[in-house]
């Protein structure tokens, strides 16, 4: 199996942090990994945009879905200065595809677009 590339990498171990919760409750990580002009679509269709999103996050009301568990995390390096990383996830039973868009910026590899769809496992055969 081959290296990713440092780019690929550096996504990949963004896209990690934000599974954290405790970078998912934190309005200073959250800033250290979103893009300026991030955008999201989550696994009901609904757009975010960044503001939204870590306003939603750090509410009281915020949902907590628990430990994220990812698999199947691969990437490839669009152009110089973009990554896209495709994986899966899973919370308290509930799965997502999902697939992000990292740009290189001054401050780093930034997440500037992700999307989640849901899935039912496939039936074991």
């Amino acid at each position: 199996m081959t290296e990713p590339t440092p780019g690929v990498a550096a996504a990949i171990e963004g896209e990690l942090r934000l599974l954290d919760p405790l970078v998912r409750s934190s309005a200073e990580l959250l800033d250290q990994v979103l893009h300026p002009d991030y955008r999201e679509v989550d696994t009901t269709g609904r757009h975010w945009d960044r503001a939204t999103i870590i306003a939603t996050l750090l509410s009281d009301l915020a949902p907590r879905p628990g430990q994220l568990t990812a698999s199947r995390m691969s990437g490839v390096h669009l152009a110089d200065e973009l990554v896209h990383l495709t994986f899966d996830t899973e919370a308290r039973g509930r799965r997502a595809h999902r697939s992000s868009l990292w740009r290189l910026t001054a401050a780093g590899w930034l997440l500037y677009y992700h999307q989640a769809t849901p899935f039912d496992a496939a039936p074991e055969g």
